[in-house]
């Protein structure tokens, strides 16, 4: 499952799918999960969202039941109802039985993510989540591979003209088979996004946090010397250590392990780099996980854990 799109293509289907009919009609999209970047219309006609072939939306998930949840649109309000689902239906992360949707409410059935939009310039709202589709994974709210690409490829050009610091931190969730095996892979998607949230908040404004694949995040680090990136590391390791991840009444513990790089003048361009924060990711793995390993290049430093 991505969000890495080139391009989003709208899909007519009847009344309930496709551009808005006026300026302040509600709609579902598409923002992780299957046919990422539909649209579906919210008027005066009930959607019903689930795995049966009658559903106006339909999803394709084994974690969805047949007839999921509803929603309807009456005197400009739009309400959410859970039809009594297995797995539940989640606004904002929070399990619901029944809600009004506010703007920009994220409505999770099985895998799949909906962002409810409405408001009078609707369209433009549609046309901003598409871009920002193009660049951002719409589960973890960081940037998806290729835009981060784009913004290492511009990095190294700089550090080679300005000779400015620039490092590279690699993460990966500790154990994450184990998780997903455990407790399902809704679980893995809500661990997924709390800890798209933990980094976004340590993220400084000039540092590019990527969703690398699957359970492996990146964090493109410049201005920062390789002393503040491993400080940096180890802080957003704590914070994910000691954060508490629940998912239908169970406490999942989760722990990550991090490799940091260093741009140097002998780097031979961007895949090097990433190879070199990857080596020190499986480092820490190797070591114990839950940990970060800086790489050295002949720097006496010392790597640092946490037991437990």
């Amino acid at each position: 499952m991505t969000d890495d799109i080139s391009d989003v293509t709208i899909i007519k289907d009847g009344a309930s799918i496709g551009p808005a009919s006026g300026g302040g009609a509600a709609s579902l999209v598409v923002i992780y999960g299957e046919f990422l970047g539909r649209r579906y219309q919210i008027d005066g006609v009930p959607l019903l969202v689930g795995r049966a072939p009658e559903c106006t939306v339909q999803i394709t998930d084994d974690s969805v039941s047949r007839k999921h949840c509803r929603i309807v649109s009456s005197d400009g309000t739009v309400v959410l109802s859970d039809l009594n689902s297995t797995n539940g239906t989640y606004v904002n992360g929070t399990t619901v039985s029944a809600r009004p949707l506010r703007d920009g409410d994220r409505i999770q059935v099985g895998r799949s993510i909906f962002k409810f939009l409405s408001g009078e310039n609707i369209e433009h709202a549609y046309h901003e989540e598409i871009y920002r589709l193009k660049t951002v994974d719409g589960l973890t709210g960081a940037f998806n591979k290729r835009t981060f690409d784009e913004e290492l490829r511009r990095e190294i050009h700089r550090f080679f003209r300005y000779g400015r610091p620039l490092c590279l931190v690699m993460f990966d969730i500790d154990h994450f088979k184990k998780v997903n095996d455990t407790w399902g892979h809704l679980a893995g998607d809500r661990v997924l996004s709390e800890i798209g949230e933990l980094l976004n908040r340590v993220c400084r404004k000039e540092d590019t946090l990527c969703r690398y694949g699957g359970e492996e995040f990146a964090m493109l680090c410049p201005e920062m010397p390789v002393e503040e990136a491993i400080a940096m590391a180890n802080e957003l390791r704590e914070a994910v250590e000691s954060h508490a991840f629940e998912f239908d009444g169970a406490e999942i513990p989760i722990t990550i392990s991090a490799g940091v790089a260093e741009a140097r003048d002998n780097l031979e361009g961007p895949e090097e780099f990433v190879a070199d924060a990857d080596k020190q990711l499986y480092r820490a793995k190797d070591g114990g996980r839950n940990r970060v390993e800086p790489a050295d290049y002949d720097r006496p430093m010392t790597p640092t854990s946490s037991e437990g």
